[in-house]
């Protein structure tokens, strides 16, 4: 339904039913937190939309005319709705920011949430925050069927039903023990490294998705013979501490285990594996509330990195 250009707009009906309730239009004005010539801009604005005065202004102050008697009665029902429809605002947006649901792989929900959450709770302390940790493919999926209002993501491309932000870099690193043979090497082979077996994340996680796709700019044919499959970085960190094999991890979380030298690095010849951190949501939607907020959050963290 279209509104005729002839009804004013809900500033300038507030405006005329405060004069008509305090008899004064500089009154009106200061309970309105404006100027007098800026209540009387509005009253002139409304008069030519109506086609005719709608106060009687002498000394003793400002009453409605005929015609004003006809548009208060009028506007105190639309003022009356609109504050009606403004409480129903604040309710939807008390309900968006009270709660936020947030699905993130593992990897960002381990080394970098905390921190973006601690930030969140000193911005907004009445936001209940729940996370859901899978790995990236399930991320989107989340988020593109509604489970989620935010996705934090490490796989190489965005879904197409969502819209993304790069939030971070990062890179994968090859490690092993320092009794393997390949700490002693100065470089290995992308060839070697695609035939040994390596301690990895389950099929879908970010991780894997780059690293097989790196593998293959350098290998087309290559298939993986055996891997260690396990289900969380902390478990690959503690098989490859044992030595049970390399492990394929991100930078993010191996720096206490090289700090420590419990882990070393692998310089694999060719090969980098950098990939980007992604802020994930539906496509055509805009962030709002807390999701936004923590959104930016992650933005200034990644750019402070």
């Amino acid at each position: 339904m279209r509104i005729s250009t002839r009804v004013p707009d809900l500033q300038a009906l507030d405006l005329l039913l405060s004069v008509v309730e305090l008899g004064s239009l500089g009154r009106a004005a200061l309970a309105h937190g404006i100027s007098q010539p800026s209540a009387s801009s509005r009253i002139r604005y409304l008069e030519r939309l109506v086609g005719a005065p709608v106060l009687r202004r002498s000394s003793l102050g400002s009453a409605p005319t005929a015609a004003g008697d006809m548009i208060t009665v009028l506007a105190r029902d639309v003022i009356e709705a609109a504050q009606r429809l403004d409480a129903g605002i604040a309710r939807v947006r008390a309900d968006r920011d009270g709660h936020l649901q947030v699905a993130a792989s593992h990897t960002i929900m381990e080394y970098l949430f905390p921190k973006w959450l601690k930030e969140l709770r000193a911005q907004s302390p009445q936001t209940a925050v729940t996370l859901a940790a899978c790995n990236s493919s399930d991320v989107g999926a989340a988020v593109a069927a509604g489970r989620a209002d935010l996705g934090f993501m490490e796989s190489p491309s965005r879904p197409s039903d969502l819209d993304s932000t790069t939030v971070a870099r990062d890179e994968l690193l090859v490690v092993t023990a320092p009794e393997h043979p390949w700490a002693r090497r100065t470089t290995i082979t992308v060839e070697e490294l695609a035939a040994e077996t390596l301690l990895h994340r389950e099929a879908g996680s970010g991780a894997r998705i780059a690293f097989e796709r790196a593998l293959r700019k350098h290998l087309p044919d290559w298939q993986p013979d055996a891997w260690f499959e396990l289900s969380s970085t902390a478990a690959i960190k503690s098989a490859a501490v044992s030595g049970l094999a390399p492990a394929v991890l991100s930078s993010l979380a191996v720096t206490q285990e090289l700090r420590t030298r419990s882990l070393t690095t692998v310089t694999v010849s060719g090969l980098s594996i950098h990939r980007s951190l992604r802020a994930v949501w539906p496509v055509g939607q805009n962030l709002t509330g807390p999701a936004r907020q923590l959104c930016a959050i992650a933005l200034r963290a990644g750019l402070a990195r």
